[in-house]
């Protein structure tokens, strides 16, 4: 009968330390057929990163946008750092544009992190009024990336 392998706490204690250093919220690392996933869930930062502020400043806002978008009750923030694509694949439709209807679950839009592609889903249902990142632009953790009402 094969044997199962411990836990490697100074792996979990070195993937953390990595997860503090880059700001991620989830790391999964796996060898020898042994998966370990070190993940944190954090509320979304009350004060944004300058480099945020400057991105979200510079794209068109609607009229009736008056509100910081970071405290929009509708704002969906992105859970991680890594790069956003709007769309499924390179040169393909977005998921979602602005006034478009989604229902909870959805695809908004992917975050890759660490090679890994990770599917942003709608936390309410709505109409998106206002998206808030770039195709191909780097996100920060609890950057807002668009807005549900």
């Amino acid at each position: 009968m094969p044997k199962t392998p411990g836990i490697d706490h100074d792996l979990i204690r070195e993937l953390a330390t990595l997860l503090d250093e880059t700001g991620l919220t989830e790391i999964e690392f796996e060898r020898d057929g042994v998966s370990v996933r070190v993940a944190r869930n954090l509320s979304a930062p009350a004060v944004r990163p300058r480099a945020t502020e400057m991105a979200i400043s510079a794209l068109p806002a609607p009229a009736t946008a008056s509100v910081d978008p970071a405290q929009h009750p509708g704002a969906v923030v992105s859970p991680m750092v890594g790069t956003a694509y709007r769309g499924p694949g390179p040169g393909a439709r977005p998921f979602v544009e602005v006034g478009s209807h989604v229902k909870t679950g959805d695809p908004l839009l992917i975050i890759e992190a660490m090679k890994t592609m990770n599917q942003i889903l709608a936390p309410r249902s709505g109409t998106v009024i206002q998206i808030l990142v770039e195709d191909g632009r780097p996100v920060e953790y609890g950057e807002p990336l668009m807005i549900i009402e």
